[in-house]
């Protein structure tokens, strides 16, 4: 039984006097100071370091304040949250909403009202569709012109409110390339334009067919079938009749005259004779 004693107390001595587990090695990152709202360059006060683990890779994070310092944020984040590349506009962007517009796009601006901007509930970073109605050739029609828009600002808001609170506004910003940005001022001009909200997980680009006068009956279009178009008619070829030369008349070869001859007849009494010359 001592024995027994013996032993226990000897394992737990012994796992006591055994040297802790050594954690993983840590290095400093960059990351935030405070809350800190999108749109102003940053300054050595908007900025902290932190340890992270090592092994632990968290991509475009950086460990320098210098690398940070003057690019103004694109998103809110939070104290003590890393600050990593996508978050950051690059330096010189400038304030405001100019320092959330990425490099190639645009911030393009479009009258909204409560019917347009969704009864309020268009947020910034929120996405939607952007649909117009105009008259063509065909009739009046409506057509889905722009999928997956992001709206940048909302009247004067870069950040969505914390509630969710909707709110209407006169003017709606979104992100967009340079040719949708012509795209949608010239549906705009031509006809009325109204916003979809869509889910913020659905990022789908879907083929959307235009809408006319026509379809909105209920019954199926009868889309009627193209005249058949007659065969061309094939070429006739006609086996072209021999053309001969021209028949050339033999050459007329004149016969030479005999020379004239002079007859003379001579009678000598009863005797005649005839001299020629």
């Amino acid at each position: 039984m001592a024995a027994i004693i013996a032993g226990g107390a000897t394992y737990l001595v012994a796992r006591r006097l055994q040297p802790p587990p050594v954690g993983p090695n840590m290095i400093s990152i960059v990351a935030a100071a405070k809350d800190l709202l999108p749109g102003v360059p940053l300054t050595a006060q908007d900025l902290t370091t932190i340890a992270w683990p090592e092994n632990v890779t968290l991509p475009g994070s950086m460990r320098k304040p210098e690398d940070v310092i003057g690019r103004p944020l694109m998103v809110s984040v939070s104290a003590k949250q890393p600050l990593v590349q996508r978050d950051l506009a690059a330096p010189g962007s400038g304030y405001g909403l100019s320092g959330k517009i990425p490099e190639g796009m645009r911030a393009t601006a479009i009258r909204s009202n409560e019917i347009v901007g969704v009864a309020g509930f268009l947020f910034p970073g929120s996405h939607v569709d952007v649909i117009a109605t105009y008259s063509s050739s065909s009739g009046v029609i409506t057509n889905t012109v722009l999928q997956d828009v992001e709206v940048i600002s909302t009247g004067t808001s870069i950040e969505p409110d914390p509630q969710g609170k909707p709110q209407t506004v006169n003017v709606v910003t979104l992100l967009l390339t340079p040719e949708d940005s012509q795209k949608i001022l010239l549906a705009s001009s031509q006809g009325t334009i109204q916003f979809v909200l869509r889910s913020g997980v659905d990022r789908k680009i879907a083929d959307i067919l235009p809408t006319r006068m026509d379809q909105l009956s209920g019954r199926p279009v009868q889309v009627s079938a193209p005249a058949p178009v007659a065969p061309a008619p094939k070429p006739v070829v006609r086996a072209s009749a021999k053309v001969e030369p021209p028949r050339v008349p033999p050459p007329v070869v004149e016969t030479p005259k005999a020379p004239e001859q002079h007859v003379i007849e001579i009678y000598q009494g009863n005797q005649r004779s005839i001299q020629k010359f």
